[in-house]
């Protein structure tokens, strides 16, 4: 068969079922393949960047691997800040790109980029094509390494003259034998198993601080079993959120440059903390990194061994995978349960507790007919039952609502991470709505990050794709907006957009969407219900006050003590 005919098959062996892209020169043949076959959905974006979104997006909320395509050059350029988003975040992602034919490989001709070199350092493995008998092989081993151990993107860049040579028909093993690459997927070494299990039991004050890898090894259940098996609170990063229930009594809350205040006292009062599968990462420890939970003792589960004890030194060290080490790690526990203080760990639950009760997240309503943006996501909770997928942008609305809707199901909650990328949550939101079409797809929008990527409205429309954009539209970057205000004297430099900003509302129309624009408060709940009762896709402005702010805060270049629960601006 034909080298892309053996793509396709390759990929629909691997359960690829959708591919994100734009076609160009070097790709014509696999989208002229892609054209008749019934199996592999293809979604024409309006920029490479989308498609590399959406294919994060599909991702996330699937745990499959997501796949994106783009020609040579430029094309291929414009998934740069995707994949770089994927490799930081820790998403399985195939980014599939052509390139100029073989022998023009590095003469600088048309359209020529070397993706490979510019991508080295924000993928786990890339290959250049240049034969078309190794095609279906890289393929095949593509999709397992982007997937196993910790998950990531992987390149693969095809010269457009081997799509068409006849290669035999690909029927390898999958898993590919690859020596050299043996991911860990054990739960770790027994003996710091039951060093860790010894020194949560004797803790008088444990945590749990748990990350995105709980997500990706769907360790949610085995996290709730080990949580409620040892009493001990628990903690969940930004990527976290959903994989341990917001509603259970041993949820503390998100801790952290922006998190709740509980949660970071307790980690900083702690005496032995319980990691897994996060990278101990400032936004958490803040960049006075020795500050942060100084008198605990560290326990630190990873599937990636270079993660143990590379930020902050770890007293146990265990890599493994997490749903696998947390299972074994809750079977020892119990084992010697009776060393464990009911007593004292009581009072650890109960002085947290106050802690959630004295320092709740507030809302910015002082302001008399200004909608106040937390109001808005605690609106959304409300009216979609706290179960909709909710995708975010980046910047202020990012964080409210990662503190005003909590989730109690893992893959529901789809944000920028480590990257922290602007212009995400519009396609990330449509490429979740591909995986899931029965699910309630939100996009939670700042109005600065919208404009990014606004141009995928287009996407949305063209396939029937029914997400939900909310807009929280304060004029401002408003994150940027806040250190001003906080730290540089209140010069707004450039971060203002009352010069001049598009009404989205109308702008949906021009892309046939339906649009509202409110700014009355009296007018949120039924505007709001409105827009999620609408049939396809649809959108809403909301007109949010310009001064609210993001507290809790940690300001740059303090430790975790020096957390500011409240505005300071604020008169009380």
């Amino acid at each position: 068969m034909r080298a892309v005919d053996a793509t396709l098959e390759v990929l629909k062996r691997g359960g690829v079922d959708a591919i994100f892209g734009i076609p160009g020169g070097p790709l014509i043949p696999l989208f002229d393949a892609l054209f008749d076959d019934p199996d592999i959905r293809l979604y024409l974006t309006r920029h490479e960047q989308g498609a590399g979104h959406m294919a994060e997006g599909y991702s996330k909320v699937t745990g499959r691997v997501g796949v994106c395509t783009a020609t040579s050059g430029p094309g291929a350029t414009n998934l740069v800040t995707p994949i770089a988003d994927a490799y930081m975040d820790s998403i399985p992602l195939l980014a599939l790109t052509g390139q100029v034919g073989a022998a023009r490989v590095g003469t600088d001709a048309f359209q020529e980029a070397d993706i490979v070199g510019i991508t080295l350092p924000i993928v786990k493995h890339s290959y250049l094509v240049k034969e078309a008998s190794e095609l279906p092989a890289v393929l095949t081993e593509a999709l397992w390494v982007a997937q196993s151990g910790r998950p990531g993107p992987v390149l693969v860049d095809v010269c457009v003259d081997q799509w068409a040579r006849e290669v035999d028909d690909y029927d390898g093993a999958f898993p590919p034998p690859m020596p050299g690459y043996h991911p860990p997927a054990t739960s770790g070494h027994p003996r710091q198993l039951a060093a860790a299990a010894r020194v949560l039991a004797n803790a008088r004050k444990p945590m749990i601080y748990a990350g995105g890898g709980i997500i990706h090894s769907g360790a949610a259940d085995a996290l709730i079993r080990f949580a409620e098996t040892a009493r001990v609170p628990v903690t969940t990063t930004l990527m976290g959120l959903g994989g341990f229930p917001a509603s259970n009594p041993l949820f503390v809350g998100m801790p952290g440059m922006h998190g709740l205040a509980a949660a970071t006292f307790a980690l900083q009062e702690s005496d032995a903390i319980l990691a897994v599968g996060v990278r101990f990462d400032e936004r958490v420890l803040s960049t006075v990194m020795h500050e942060w939970a100084p008198n605990a003792k560290i326990i630190h589960i990873d599937i990636d061994p270079a993660e143990i004890s590379k930020n902050r030194s770890a007293h146990i060290g265990i890599a493994g995978e997490a749903r696998a080490a947390l299972e074994a790690l809750t079977e020892v526990y119990a084992a010697q349960e009776a060393q464990r203080d009911d007593a004292e760990r009581t009072r650890w639950i109960a002085r947290i507790g106050a802690w959630k009760t004295e320092h709740p997240f507030e809302v910015d309503d002082d302001v008399p007919g200004v909608i106040a943006p937390q109001q808005v996501i605690k609106s959304l909770h409300r009216l979609t039952d706290g179960d909709a997928i909710v995708c975010t942008e980046v910047g202020q609305h990012q964080m409210w609502a990662a503190q005003f809707y909590p989730f109690d199901r893992p893959r529901r909650w789809v944000t920028s991470g480590g990257l922290g990328t602007m212009g995400f949550g519009l396609p990330a939101a449509l490429g979740a709505q591909v995986a899931l079409p029965d699910e309630l797809v939100i996009d939670v929008a700042g109005d600065g990050s919208f404009e990014m990527t606004l141009q995928e409205l287009s996407t949305a429309q063209t396939y029937g794709l029914p997400i939900k954009v909310v807009i929280l539209n304060n004029g401002f970057l408003g994150m940027v907006r806040q250190r001003q205000e906080l730290y540089w004297d209140k010069r707004y430099s450039n971060t203002s957009f009352s010069a001049f900003q598009p009404d989205f509302a109308r702008l949906a129309g021009a892309y046939g969407i339906p649009g509202l624009r409110i700014e009355d408060p009296s007018e949120l709940d039924d505007a709001l219900a409105q827009t999620l009762a609408t049939d396809g896709p649809a959108l809403i402005d909301i007109q949010v006050s310009k001064t609210a702010k993001v507290f809790p805060m940690v300001p740059q270049g303090k430790g975790p003590d020096s957390v500011i629960v409240r505005d300071p601006t604020k008169q009380r």
